[in-house]
């Protein structure tokens, strides 16, 4: 397919998207345009806001950060770079604050274990260990100073982001799916040409304020975003609700300097979101996996049993340890347990 033939399509698709600057004799090279288009279509950055104070899981976050919480063998924090990098991400940007820098040492290079698991030849450990951490992955840092919210982390991150589209993941939201969750929004995008939003179908006890109303279907799994829903209450059970998962362009931050309304901390991501839908399109897909939110203690304890029953070297025995325990607990009081 032509660039020409591309960029027809990708307006039909979209038809906020700018036409590429024309030269001074008023014709566009096809290299031109398909140098903007490879522009467009690469995202190659992942932001990751983790500067929150991560209150709802006190007191194991008192001193740890939420996202070093383990579900199973990994922290939560590496669920979410390793989604990124399954769909071919390379630079990982995190929004930190002063107490977050055992997420800095987790993704640090271990000179010390290296060379004992070496010198111990434990080399299926150190293999493990390597395929864990890719050497050609980056990991750059901001500090956010004071945390009110989504939009303040994006806008510490645009230094690094520059000029060009790219990934949020929620890491407290984990999304057990056959292909990365960011990577499917990552298709969506290639085609659409336009901001996407990971959106789920909202269940009972989801804990979330913004619901999106969706328009008519763009394509499979793929809607028009129509606005966004405030329930102050918290008590609508249906729509869909954002996933923890975005892929966004630059236009976003222009929204996101706004002066927030009286009463408003700030700004946030999906007020900013509402007001980029006066001026450009914005396509909700429907993630397919299933989503388990760990900024709650249950949510936590459910996205640990679920890994757990899934992990190739303990599910076995962990799932016998689940029987003796339900076994155990539905025995007559006064009759002693058999589980361990």
């Amino acid at each position: 397919m032509s660039a020409e033939s591309i960029t027809s399509y990708t307006r039909k698709r979209n038809p906020f998207l700018r036409t590429p600057n024309t030269s001074a004799r008023g014709t566009t090279t096809a290299t031109q345009n398909a140098r903007a288009l490879q522009r467009v279509a690469s995202v190659r950055k992942a932001v990751f806001p983790v500067a929150g104070l991560d209150t709802w899981l006190l007191p194991a976050t008192k001193a740890a950060p939420k996202e070093m919480l383990t579900v199973v063998d990994k922290p939560l924090i590496h669920y979410a770079v390793e989604e990124a990098a399954a769909a071919g991400v390379r630079e990982m940007i995190f929004v930190t604050n002063r107490n977050k820098r055992a997420i800095e040492d987790h993704f640090d290079m271990a000179y010390e274990l290296e060379t004992t698991l070496a010198h111990q030849d434990r080399e299926n450990e150190l293999n493990d260990l390597q395929r864990l951490f890719p050497s050609d992955v980056k990991y750059l840092y901001v500090r956010q100073r004071e945390y009110t919210g989504l939009g303040s982390a994006l806008r510490c991150a645009r230094p690094l982001v520059g000029d060009e589209p790219f990934a949020l993941i929620l890491p407290d939201v984990l999304i057990d799916s056959a292909a990365p969750a960011i990577g499917q929004l990552l298709e969506s995008y290639k085609v659409m040409q336009q901001p996407v939003i990971g959106v789920q179908p909202r269940r009972p006890g989801d804990i979330a304020l913004d619901t999106l109303r969706t328009g008519r279907s763009l394509r499979e799994r793929t809607h028009h975003v129509v606005d966004f829903c405030r329930d102050e209450a918290g008590a609508t059970s249906s729509g869909y609700i954002a996933a923890g998962r975005y892929i966004l362009t630059p236009s976003i931050f222009r929204h996101l300097e706004k002066s927030p309304a009286a009463g408003m901390a700030e700004f946030g991501l999906h007020d900013a979101l509402q007001a980029l839908l006066a001026h450009e399109s914005l396509v909700a897909y429907e993630i397919s996996g299933e989503r388990f939110s760990c900024r709650t203690k249950l949510g936590l304890l459910s996205a640990t049993v679920h890994y757990g029953l899934k992990h190739p070297e303990l599910a076995e025995p962990f799932r016998e340890l689940l029987h003796q325990v339900r076994v155990g607990s539905q025995q007559p009081a006064g009759v002693a347990s058999t589980c361990a």
